[in-house]
């Protein structure tokens, strides 16, 4: 295996997977890894589910990819309707990634503020909306913006659960305010009630679009099928993308309110957004997402999955210092660097990531079981023991 012919652009492991099931990669010579990555957030069936791959095959069959946004294909319309019921949103702008989806939120943003005069945005330090150059400038880290200025101008940073924070960089030049309900790539840090309610009365005062990214947090990785529904505090403008089509490229940006006729057509687009195989995607992972029992099992098992790293916790507390997280999107905090973890981990076969400079990430898919998370703990155990002495 060569990997000649590739820009160095990732930072890759030395395996490569050829098949999966349920919660199970198994790479090309038949070694089986538990995967609590998930593809980052987003295989969210975990692999071979028999209904999403029904799904797919229907327009495999048909033979009918895409046939471009010049017409409607077989599913998006039932897809958008789908999305727009789930979220409580009311329209939809389909794409095919998260950056594409919060491109998408920033420039409606724009054109909306556009005739009052109002332009910035205000975005959270430790934040994460994406490489490309709008969404990479919305995110608050520094590290993602080494070596590519100049920026795009207009963006300021407030810290996260900090309204007041907040308060002090709202003035009339602001249109709209964007915010992940739950921080994923800053380190699995949930809003607080406080904070998501007092950003909604901030932009009602101050004429301001709320825009939530829920690109990682959303499709029923917290335990709802969107984050916001957990804090009861709608946006009027909610991205999301990775889980969206059960692991098929697709994205989405949904508006509600005054965000609806903002775009009108020439404004924006997306070649391949809502293509009809993302989109019976997008439709078979709604349909499993308005199932409450499916829903119930990821807060089940998210708690199930907390209370095992709080008895790590206390097991080790000189290396893990905080467990946070909702559903099935959680993180470890730990006092070494996260990737010393990751590696051993992945010496016995369980796949988990890092998030933020001190956080180890676990967002399995969302059919995990007690069984497989108690297999994991016993690996993330064993991997602690060797670093504690």
């Amino acid at each position: 295996m060569s990997n000649s012919h590739l820009l160095n652009t990732y930072t890759q492991w030395p395996v490569s997977f050829v098949s999966g099931e349920g919660a199970y990669l198994k790479d090309e010579k038949g070694g089986s890894y538990l995967d609590f990555v998930g593809g980052i957030a987003v295989n969210a069936l975990g692999y071979k589910d028999p209904g999403l791959t029904k799904a797919l095959n229907e327009v495999l069959d048909s033979g009918v990819l895409h046939v471009s946004n010049l017409y409607y294909n077989a599913y998006v319309l039932r897809a958008a309707e789908k999305l727009a019921s789930l979220s409580g949103m009311e329209k939809v702008f389909f794409c095919n990634s998260g950056a594409e989806a919060n491109e998408a939120a920033l420039k409606l943003a724009r054109k909306w503020g556009s005739g009052k005069n109002k332009s910035t945005i205000i975005s959270m330090i430790d934040s994460f909306h994406g490489r490309t150059y709008a969404a990479v400038t919305a995110t608050g880290q520094k590290k993602y913006h080494q070596h590519f200025a100049p920026l795009p101008s207009g963006f300021v940073y407030a810290h996260f659960n900090d309204l007041d924070s907040v308060k002090t960089l709202v003035d009339e030049q602001t249109c709209a305010i964007i915010v992940e309900p739950i921080q994923g790539e800053g380190g699995i840090i949930p809003a607080t009630e406080e904070f998501l309610h007092g950003l909604r009365d901030l932009c009602d005062k101050h004429d301001l679009l709320l825009i939530y990214d829920e690109v990682q947090c959303g499709m029923g990785r917290s335990g709802r099928p969107f984050a916001h529904q957990l804090y009861g505090v709608k946006p009027d403008i909610l991205t999301t993308a990775k889980a969206l089509a059960g692991g098929v490229p697709a994205g989405a940006m949904l508006t509600r309110g005054s965000a609806n006729d903002v775009f009108v057509p020439g404004d924006h687009a997306s070649t391949f957004g809502g293509n009809a195989l993302a989109a019976r995607g997008v439709c078979y992972m709604c349909d499993r997402l308005e199932d409450e029992a499916f829903l119930a099992h990821v807060e089940a098992m998210g708690s199930y999955l907390r209370k095992k790293l709080d008895e790590l916790q206390a097991q080790f507390p000189d290396l893990i210092t905080d467990v946070r997280g909702a559903g099935l999107i959680n993180g470890m905090a730990i006092s070494i660097p996260p990737k010393e973890v990751v590696a051993k981990c992945f010496e016995r076969k369980l796949l988990v990531l890092s998030a933020g400079s001190d956080v180890v990430r676990f967002v399995p898919p969302l059919i995990i079981t007690e069984k497989e998370i108690d297999a994991a703990v016993r690996i993330l155990q064993e991997s602690l023991k060797g670093l504690s002495s």
